[in-house]
C-alpha cells in the first residue's frame, strides 16, 4: 500500500469513510427491524417483517454477515492491508448486489415519493459505493494485490 500516490491514498480513505458511515446506518436500522421495529424508506415503503417475512433474512443477512464483514475489512485495510483489500471487494459486490436489488424494487413497486436526493441515499448510493471501490481495486491491483 506505500506504492500508492497521495491521491490514490485520499480516494481510498473517501471511499472507506463512506463505506462505513453507511454501513453504520444500515447496521442500525437492520438491527432496529430484527427487533420488530418497522422502518420508514425513503421511498414510502416500510420494511416490515412482519408483513414480509423475506424483511427479516434481508435484515439477518446485514446484521450479522455484511455489516461486521465490512467493517473489519476496513480495519484489516490499516492492520492486514492484503487480507482487507480481499474482504472489502467481496463486501462490494455485496453493496453492489443488494442495492440494485432495492433501488429496482423501489423504483418498479414504489415509485418514490420522496425527494431526490433521500431517495438516492437510501439506494442507488450503496451501488454507487460498491462500484467505486471495485474499480478503484481494478485500477490498483498491482499496487495492492501484488507484492
Amino acid at each position: 500500500m506505500n506504492q500508492l500516490s497521495v491521491a490514490s491514498s485520499v480516494s481510498l480513505y473517501v471511499l472507506l469513510a463512506l463505506m462505513g458511515l453507511t454501513v453504520a446506518l444500515l447496521w442500525v436500522a437492520q438491527f432496529r427491524i430484527l427487533q420488530g421495529k418497522v422502518f420508514q424508506n425513503p421511498d414510502g415503503s416500510t420494511d416490515d417483517w412482519h408483513e414480509q417475512k423475506a424483511h427479516y433474512g434481508i435484515a439477518v443477512a446485514d446484521v450479522f454477515v455484511a455489516c461486521p464483514a465490512n467493517i473489519i475489512g476496513i480495519a484489516l485495510v490499516f492492520l492486514a492491508p492484503r487480507w482487507g483489500f480481499y474482504l472489502l471487494a467481496l463486501v462490494s459486490f455485496w453493496w453492489v448486489w443488494a442495492n440494485v436489488m432495492t433501488t429496482a424494487t423501489s423504483l418498479r413497486f414504489y415509485n418514490p415519493r420522496s425527494n431526490f436526493m433521500m431517495w438516492f441515499i437510501g439506494y442507488p448510493f450503496g451501488v454507487l459505493v460498491g462500484l467505486a471501490y471495485i474499480v478503484w481495486t481494478v485500477i490498483h491491483f498491482d499496487a495492492i494485490y501484488l507484492p
